[in-house]
């Protein structure tokens, strides 16, 4: 004879191959964002009610973005949510990265700021550090190395021309774009974000590789340096 405690496992056990069967069949179209905490926490929590943990994380983080965007530590302060569940939480994002730069490593030609902007934004996903990555090119823009160069913390991140100069002598490259976020601001260049993108001109000059660009990025917006018109006197 079942026990209530035989049934409720029963239950408990069905809800969860239900789910994982209909995410199978449909995806996750339709899903509210709890459903989708509810599934993923399915994998680091084996018997818990996860659609009450998941009901906790929206709110105390505000959306299913800002649950992916928390930092660890913050993570592990709502009740229910242990080292498990927090490291699955951030893998998420960092398989998303690393799945998109797979995605684009066959020969990337960055022809225009579009595609800039299609191919760098992506590697922001998640960082709630300010993060600069280059992207050296050469003449025909097709992409030689995209290279994290410095992460910083929330407003800044350091530009360091010396290891710019040493990876782009390495890779022969014609041109660079650098590339970085402001991770609770506007995708609008700062005054420190001009002088350090003059500097580094001034640094490649000598050695003919021309700086192309320097895209800002906030959120799912990004601005281009140069379309904003901070190339336009003598920059060319």
């Amino acid at each position: 004879m079942d026990t209530d405690k035989t049934r409720k496992e029963h239950n408990h056990h069905g809800h969860r191959r239900r789910s994982l069967d209909h995410f199978l069949a449909q995806g996750l179209e339709g899903r509210a964002d709890h459903n989708i905490l509810e599934l993923l926490l399915f994998f680091s929590i084996p018997r818990a009610d996860t659609n009450n943990l998941a009901h906790s994380l929206i709110a105390r983080f505000g959306s299913l973005s800002g649950v992916f965007d928390a930092p660890f530590d913050e993570l592990v302060k709502v009740k229910g949510i242990g080292y498990q569940s927090a490291a699955l939480i951030k893998l998420v994002l960092a398989i998303c990265r690393a799945y998109l730069e797979d995605k684009e490593s066959g020969g990337v030609i960055l022809a225009s700021t579009a595609d800039i902007g299609r191919y760098i934004r992506p590697k922001f996903i998640g960082r709630p550090r300010e993060t600069v990555f280059l992207l050296c090119l050469d003449g025909r823009g097709r992409l030689l190395k995209c290279q994290q160069i410095s992460e910083g913390t929330l407003d800044y991140a350091p530009i360091m021309v010396r290891t710019i100069v040493d990876i782009v002598v390495g890779v022969g490259a014609s041109a660079i774009v650098l590339a970085h976020n402001h991770p609770q601001g506007f995708a609008l260049p700062s005054d420190g974000d001009v002088g350090a993108t003059l500097r580094l001109r001034e640094a490649l000059k000598p050695l003919g590789v021309r700086v192309q660009d320097h895209i800002i990025v906030a959120g799912d917006d990004f601005v281009s340096m140069r379309d904003s018109g901070y190339f336009s006197q003598g920059w060319a």
